[in-house]
């Protein structure tokens, strides 16, 4: 019997070339290549098509997976890539940042016993492939003359934007840093998306139309109402940037510095584009604890040890199998030599003036019937790890600006922006000619949920512009 028919078996489960850790953890590269040659499509043959697509399924953006593995399959690179972009804006920077392991490549049916299909792998190769031969997203048949105002060029942001330029609507993007991308460039480190390829994905929405309005913040160098007199509708997808404060005893030790700061300076230090306020610490022989356990930890640990810390521990108070963060992300670091410390609470930071110490405690986890167990603290079990450096990393909440109240624009109390529910369009507020997605509604969320948000957006703004996609 010939293997063609079942090419699971011929090529097992592969990812694009590693850079040996000794190597990758003197930069902040990405860690893995592009696949080359013929290697997409022999993964993309692994693909079994199995009729009931629980990848697409798996994705909140619904995307169109076995199609588009079948066109690399063929080798047919742009159909793929336009097929993509049919459903996902920013496909390069999902195949990238994604977790692909809780979402489409964790359900895919070949997980169990052969291992899943590479998805997000495919899909960045594909499309990196593709805009480097000169394939571009389809143009707009006709231009209108309507005029969208974006607050925030994160990934909602730029997902409307893409949107509402391929209907032929002008959209104009403000954003108070100096680049595009929001996280994307500010807090997602380089070596899991290097910078280019945001700014390749820049040139691209230029190129459909899209301007961008950089360093311009809103509300202090722009009035907000004066968007919404001189537009037809705008988009908020300001982002959640506030940190969750767990009013920790002692954590305004010297020594003690938060997630996204931390993030933000080192990521401008890189670019050259730091400013006095961008203060990166020395970590240089340091030891470092970080607390938390999402992706921004992640961040945070798999970033000291390329600062050259000497030991880098990761505290959190649940076990790993209940970690917030990517799976792929937990193995990365560990593999970078970073320290677990699971079924650990903090209770203070400790030290004279400059940090020296964690004290934490012993959790077990106790299932309540009511979600996710709860970490509950272990008699007597309190003590103390060294550390030179701490970084919090416990969350972060949304930031609804200034100008949302006297914009009638409604917000939670938890901060974030309420859309829908009738008789409002989908990610409408309570202002008609307002719209928001993204984690100002949300809250902290994945990336490929906030691409969501900005179509979904698009095409409800389209909808109330009258404005056939």
């Amino acid at each position: 019997m010939s293997d063609r028919p079942f090419p699971f078996l011929k090529f097992p489960r592969a990812l694009p070339s590693e850079v040996k850790i000794p190597i990758r953890v003197l930069n902040f590269n990405e860690i893995h290549a592009d696949f080359v040659g013929g290697e997409s499509v022999d993964q993309a043959s692994r693909c079994i098509d199995c009729g009931n697509p629980y990848c697409s399924w798996g994705c909140p953006l619904g995307n169109r997976i076995p199609q588009w593995l079948k066109l690399v399959k063929d080798g047919r690179i742009e159909d793929a890539a336009t097929l993509m972009h049919e459903t996902n804006p920013l496909p390069e920077i999902c195949g990238r940042v994604c977790p692909h392991d809780r979402l489409c490549e964790g359900i895919c049916t070949l997980e169990e016993g052969f291992g899943a299909v590479t998805i997000g792998a495919i899909e960045r190769s594909v499309t990196d492939e593709a805009i480097k031969r000169g394939w571009r997203p389809p143009e707009a048949t006709s231009k209108t003359d309507k005029r969208v105002a974006i607050v925030g060029a994160g990934p909602a942001g730029l997902a409307a934007a893409d949107r509402l330029a391929r209907a032929g609507v002008s959209a104009d993007v403000f954003d108070r840093y100096e680049e595009i991308g929001g996280l994307l460039t500010f807090g997602i480190p380089s070596f899991k998306l290097e910078k280019d390829i945001v700014l390749t994905r820049r040139r691209v929405l230029e190129d459909q139309g899209v301007r961008f309005h950089l360093g311009i913040e809103i509300g202090r160098d722009i009035a907000f109402e004066k968007l919404v007199e001189d537009y037809d509708a705008v988009f908020m997808a300001t982002g959640a940037y506030t940190a969750v404060d767990a009013d920790l005893p002692g954590q305004d030790l010297s020594g003690v510095i938060v997630a996204l700061p931390f993030l933000i300076a080192n990521i401008r230090h890189q670019l050259g584009t730091a400013t006095s306020d961008d203060v990166l610490p020395d970590l240089k022989g340091k030891r470092v604890v970080v607390l938390g356990g999402g992706d921004t930890a992640m961040d945070c640990v798999r970033t000291s040890v390329r600062l050259g810390a000497e030991r880098v521990t990761c505290v959190y108070r649940r076990d790993e199998e209940n970690m917030p963060g990517s799976r792929k992300e937990v193995k990365n670091a560990r593999d970078e030599g970073v320290i677990f410390r699971f079924l650990a609470q903090p209770l203070a930071i400790v030290g004279k003036g400059v940090v020296d110490g964690v004290e934490i405690a012993d959790t077990e986890l106790i299932a309540d019937g009511d979600g996710r167990a709860r970490a509950e603290i272990l008699a007597d079990s309190a003590h103390t790890i060294p550390a030179d450096v701490v970084i919090l990393s416990f969350g972060f909440l949304a930031s609804p600006p200034d100008w949302c109240a006297s914009a009638g624009i409604e917000v939670g109390k938890n901060g974030r922006l309420k859309v829908g529910g009738s008789p409002r369009l989908p990610l409408q507020t309570a202002h008609p000619k307002v719209f928001a997605g993204g984690d100002n509604v949300r809250g902290a969320d994945l990336v490929v949920r906030a691409v969501l948000d900005g179509r979904e957006a698009a095409r409800s703004i389209l909808s109330q512009l009258g404005v056939v996609a």
